[in-house]
């Protein structure tokens, strides 16, 4: 993926699918894809929820290696892990719940940058009358 993709999230999902072993070894590669292009304004990496969709057809893939899928989530640095269906929309809302209260949190971050870089530009402030004083010469 370009950074251009990736610019301004503030969090992510990656999703791979139960059904299809291969999507779940590109897993390490998205994720690492994903570090290197976009980090928060602290240097940490956008919090990032691992997604194992389709559980609905097979959900005995995951029930045996949930304790290797946690180990993998944090040895890769995932906030989390799901088993999902979006067909059955099973844990989607738990998911994104997940995510959201780890972007707050990174918000909230002490180590955040106390003040954003702002471009403040120096306009005539007589041009400024109203909205279509920007069109008239």
């Amino acid at each position: 993926m370009t950074r251009v993709y990736y610019r301004e999230a503030m969090g992510a999902f990656i999703v791979f699918d139960v059904t299809r072993p291969a999507t779940f070894e590109a897993v390490t590669k998205w994720k690492e894809d994903l570090d290197t292009k976009l980090t928060l304004p602290n240097g940490n990496p956008v919090p990032t929820v691992l997604l194992a969709n389709k559980c609905d057809q097979g959900k005995e893939l995951l029930v045996n290696n949930g304790m290797k899928i946690e180990q993998f989530c944090t040895e890769n640095g995932f906030v989390g892990w799901f088993e999902t269906s979006a067909k059955e929309n099973i844990n989607i809302d738990e998911a994104s719940r997940c995510l959201v209260k780890h972007i707050i949190a990174s918000e909230s971050d002490p180590m955040q940058p106390v003040e954003p870089d702002v471009i403040q530009p120096h306009l005539n402030s007589s041009k400024l009358a109203s909205c279509s004083a920007c069109f008239r010469p």
